[in-house]
């Protein structure tokens, strides 16, 4: 199909965009490779940790993967929006997806060769969180130069749509691939990353067109936190998000639930991590036809407050089905709040900021999600895994009303609500 991106009336939809079409198959075959690692190396930390100690024990080992890959992104992610605001952002994608195939490869040789201890994958897993730190900010800056600015609301919603089918997909794939061994997992999350770097290498139109910064990156890196923290409606989008998924993040205690509270193995580990995704598919779908449009500020904060409701009921239910059911709940719940964020970011931020931005709201992602992990294995190791989830439930709950007094611009945003005056930047 051409492309139609130069025509006076351009189409309303991104998959009418080729660049669009070759990113969005690039970041679903990312996605299906990342839930496939984090499946494989999830499952093996708590199986050789299962081995010598108990379930509180190991359940602390299964934190530290959130942990080691967490560090890496603290240190690398304001480096790497400077990177991407100054590169050629295609080349930062590359990069980064080399990256993760070198760690995939690796994890394919500790395995194979009998290598494979905590020590070792801890090590590989802090190259996976370097690779993020760049991955994210880049990905998300190069999007909105492959679609016109009207399209963007649904190509950030059907660009979520290729995240949670990789989401769903990938934890299947990789689960079927460690029933036949550790080292076909791996070899399959090699292959989706090598499609990955393919597709983002076909990207031709408009890549290199984005708005340049210019000046030295430490005084970038402070321009750009300049600006989130004078955008209320950024930092408050971000900060939210940050908190609310820091506490309620179950994605580390899996393994527990699966292994020794609903007795359900590798196989059923698959299903609940694919959960939360297959609710999220449908939220985003629905984004996808219908853009967010007026009030995100406040469909982010119901979002994240039936976020704490379900975690609160999966951490409480001992019937598959039920915990499959809040699980596919929160995963949609979260699914607002990613649509919402990503639109606002996109829409209230100059290109020449992308990167840096984008960065930001990425260590705030990787917080919950790494750092998330590690917070969610302490607890456990404290509490127990049932009352480290309905603690975090519980938390998401008092940070969404916390939030609505805090930053009361969330209440009254609107699609069309311009930056501020004295943070807007040429284009």
């Amino acid at each position: 199909m051409p492309d139609h991106s130069d025509l006076a009336a351009p189409p309303a939809y991104p998959f009418a965009y080729r660049d669009f079409r070759l990113f969005w198959t690039a970041r679903l075959a990312a996605m299906l490779a990342m839930s496939c690692l984090v499946l494989a190396i999830g499952w093996l930390v708590y199986d050789i940790a299962r081995q010598t100690m108990g379930i509180r024990g190991a359940s602390l080992r299964l934190g530290l993967i959130g942990l080691v890959q967490f560090l890496p992104i603290l240190a690398f992610t304001p480096i790497a929006g400077v990177v991407v605001d100054k590169a050629e952002r295609r080349n930062v994608v590359r990069f980064a997806l080399a990256l993760q195939a070198v760690g995939a490869a690796l994890l394919g040789a500790l395995t194979y060769f009998g290598w494979a201890s905590l020590p070792a994958i801890y090590t590989v897993a802090m190259l996976l969180g370097t690779a993020r730190a760049f991955l994210l900010p880049a990905m998300n800056a190069l999007a909105p130069a492959l679609v016109p600015r009207d399209v963007l609301p649904r190509a950030i919603a059907t660009n979520a749509m290729a995240g949670r089918l990789g989401a769903i997909f990938g934890p299947v794939l990789g689960g079927i691939a460690f029933a036949v061994s550790p080292q076909t997992a791996f070899a399959l999350a090699l292959v989706l990353l090598l499609v990955a770097i393919s597709c983002i290498t076909l990207l031709v139109h408009r890549t290199a067109d984005h708005a340049r910064a210019s000046g030295r990156p430490w005084q970038l890196i402070r321009e750009g936190l300049a600006y989130v923290r004078g955008n209320r409606l950024l930092a408050g989008t971000i900060s939210l998000d940050l908190f609310a998924m820091l506490l309620g993040g179950t994605s580390a205690l899996l393994p527990v639930f699966a292994r020794d509270i609903l007795h359900v193995g590798p196989a059923g580990l698959g299903a609940l991590r694919a959960a939360p995704a297959c609710g999220a598919l449908v939220t985003a779908a629905w984004f996808a036809w219908r853009p967010a449009g007026e009030h995100m500020g406040r469909k982010m904060l119901a979002g994240v407050a039936v976020f704490g409701l379900a975690t609160i009921g999966f951490g409480l239910s001992t019937s598959l089905p039920l915990s499959l059911a809040f699980l596919a709940l929160s995963g949609g719940a979260d699914m607002i709040s990613v649509v919402t964020r990503q639109s606002l970011m996109q829409l209230h931020t100059p290109d020449a900021m992308r990167g840096r931005v984008g960065a930001i709201s990425s260590l705030s992602i990787s917080t919950t999600n790494e750092l998330g992990e590690a917070e969610s294995g302490f607890l456990a190791a404290i509490m127990g895994p049932v009352g480290a989830v309905v603690f975090g439930g519980a938390g998401a709950l008092v940070i969404t009303a916390l939030w609505s007094r805090l930053y009361p611009e969330l209440m009254r945003n609107s699609a069309d609500q311009p930056e501020p005056a004295e943070l807007r930047l040429p284009r």
